[in-house]
């Protein structure tokens, strides 16, 4: 094997470790560990960074390299925030049933789920995820118009976004730990109804949390669901993260998201993370409208 073949299967792995990632990530997601399955888009949203960079430092390019980048991206990036946000709208509507039942609690209670899970077709729109980052990565290898810059969400920022709402739950509030925490909500339902009662209310105020209400309500993600995928095939030019040098006249923008993003992670931590890809937007359509003028 000639050096310059050995080059151009270094990113080529670092790729394949980021499919790595996408496939354990399902099947963490399936058994119901959200919160893995987010570190894990986090890990492969670097190593996406780390082969394309790794291909302009070794200056290497092949047309196989760009193909399985976005066979990669779509396990990682399409189907694993797909599966995740199915089982968030599952939770939600687990969520929202029992919190219509303050006391007391039917014994019933399981049954009831279990009758209103096997008629609830809504969280396999969340489903359409995975549709639209395959219409979107399909755009991407036929436009040559990208390589500078994306036109619509790259799918890893869309990822991102949506498993940043698994982090918050599970760095939130109790009763975000508790739903985070549980392996599968099969799981949670073989407590008896006086211990589920326990772990999702409290006991001295019956109260329930703002970061509980707002993330598992299944209008929100049904919404976040709808926007996002719009974004994805939107025809928005955002600027990506590619530095040709480190000049600040050609990389103002991308300084600029840097800064903000890293005081948005000190100030709001892990509720930071989705305020940056909503910053990365808004940073985007504002570069447009300065270049435009």
């Amino acid at each position: 094997m000639t050096e310059m073949k050995v080059k151009e299967n270094i990113p080529n792995f670092i790729t394949c470790l980021n499919l790595l990632c996408g496939c354990i990530g399902i099947v963490l997601a399936f058994e119901g560990n959200l919160v893995w399955s987010a570190y894990l888009v986090g890990i492969a949203a670097v190593l996406d960074f780390l082969d394309g960079f790794t291909a302009r430092i070794l200056k290497v390019h092949s047309a196989i390299g760009k193909q399985l980048d976005s066979l990669a991206d779509m396990v990682t990036f399409g189907v694993l925030p797909g599966v995740v946000m199915f089982n968030l709208l599952e939770q939600a509507y687990f969520y929202e049933l029992f919190s219509e039942y303050w006391t007391p609690l039917p014994n019933d209670f399981r049954e009831m789920w279990y009758d209103t899970r096997s008629i609830n077709f809504v969280p396999y729109l969340a489903f359409l995820i995975p549709v639209f980052s395959a219409i979107r990565l399909a755009k991407f290898n036929l436009d040559s118009r990208q390589s500078d810059s994306f036109i619509g969400l790259p799918t890893p920022a869309n990822s991102i976004f949506i498993c940043s709402l698994v982090l918050i739950l599970s760095y939130g509030d109790e009763v975000s730990r508790h739903f985070m925490s549980a392996q599968s909500l099969d799981v949670f339902m073989e407590k008896g109804p006086g211990e589920i009662w326990d772990l999702i209310h409290h006991k001295e105020s019956g109260s329930v949390f703002w970061r509980s209400n707002l993330i598992l309500s299944h209008y929100f993600l049904l919404l976040i669901t709808t926007i996002f995928s719009v974004l994805l095939v939107s025809p928005i030019r955002l600027f990506a993260l590619k530095f040709k040098n480190f000049g600040w006249a050609d990389n103002k923008v991308r300084y600029i998201f840097l800064a903000l993003s890293a005081a948005l992670l000190i100030l709001f931590q892990v509720l930071g993370i989705p305020l940056i890809i909503v910053l990365y937007i808004v940073l985007s359509v504002i570069n447009n409208l300065v270049k435009h003028k």
